[in-house]
């Protein structure tokens, strides 16, 4: 996939979620609106408790295109978790951004070592085995410093 395929997509998979977040708005407005007619409810206003049950179903029905559209999209447990505590979700993102960085930092750590020890064996096996050593160094190359 090319770097414009790339963006388009993400361009593409923003304005889907940016749909369903209107079409969410909508909807919790709808209900509060709903909330109020019912918690004061007079027969007069009858009319507008059935108008809005029924832009309560056609939300739900636009809410459910949405969900159809974004069926692809997987969330891992974690962010329900952050969300359930109360915690910003975005957190979760940038918590696995720097969990990732840090074991980065230990892996190359880890590969520069091997990469000194490899050096200092090739070195002290060439002082013991030098003859040995040199078919090695021919065959793979000189990859070690001399």
């Amino acid at each position: 996939m090319t770097t414009q395929q790339h963006m388009t997509k993400l361009i593409d998979m923003a304005e889907k979620f940016d749909n369903l977040e209107e079409h969410l708005e909508k909807f919790i407005e709808n209900i509060r609106q709903l909330g109020i007619i019912v918690s004061d409810f007079q027969p007069s206003s009858q009319a507008g408790l059935n108008q809005k049950l029924n832009f309560m179903i056609s939300g739900l029905q636009d809410i459910e295109k949405c969900r159809q559209q974004l069926h692809e999209i997987n969330v891992p447990l974690e962010v329900f978790e952050y969300i359930d505590q109360g915690r910003n979700p975005q957190l979760y993102t940038k918590e696995c951004l720097e969990r990732a960085l840090a074991r980065n930092e230990q892996v190359k750590g880890k590969i520069d070592t091997m990469m000194k020890f490899k050096s200092l064996l090739i070195s002290e096996l060439s002082k013991v085995f030098p003859e040995e050593m040199a078919k090695y160094k021919a065959i793979h190359g000189e990859d070690a410093p001399s």
